[in-house]
């Protein structure tokens, strides 16, 4: 498929919709105190770039590139629409805030994911694409429910 990917404002509904969906699987998924998804205010903050993917005019996954330090990001609120889930929508945003993140110099990224089995077609895609688990950076903390994964640039 071909994607087309934008920034994006938040200010669509539908984005809004899969962003909720989003937090209310983190919820479903893990403790309450281990959810790290951020929600649309968040995401609007100066130091996040969010970005829709689209099949056309349908939204077929999103996903934030957040600045740590001039150098280093992480991964934010990576989401395929469920019609887009195992289409490659999910890919496509990681390759776009990888390479966003090489255009902006950083030479790390990380990300937070769970580690029960939902979140194993994510940590595999991660993998793919060269992320490896990591110690715990910023305010996570490495345990049954969190798994950080960096990848040097």
């Amino acid at each position: 498929m071909t994607y087309t990917i934008a920034q994006d404002s938040l200010d669509d509904a539908e984005v809004l919709a899969l962003l909720q969906l989003h937090l209310d699987e983190m919820h479903r998924w893990s403790p309450a105190c281990k959810v790290h998804a951020l929600p649309a205010e968040r995401l609007r903050a100066p130091d996040v770039t969010f970005f829709t993917v689209r099949d056309g005019s349908a939204l077929a996954a999103v996903g934030a590139l957040k600045e740590l330090a001039p150098d280093r990001g992480e991964l934010k609120s990576m989401r395929a629409a469920p019609g887009y889930r195992g289409k490659g929508a999910g890919e496509a945003v990681l390759l776009h805030l990888m390479a966003e993140a090489r255009a902006r110099g950083y030479c790390w990224l990380g990300l937070e994911t769970g580690r029960p089995a939902p979140f194993l077609p994510a940590a595999r895609l991660y993998t793919k694409h060269g992320f490896i688990e990591c110690p715990a950076f910023g305010d996570y903390v490495s345990d049954e429910f969190s798994l950080c994964m960096e990848k040097w640039l």
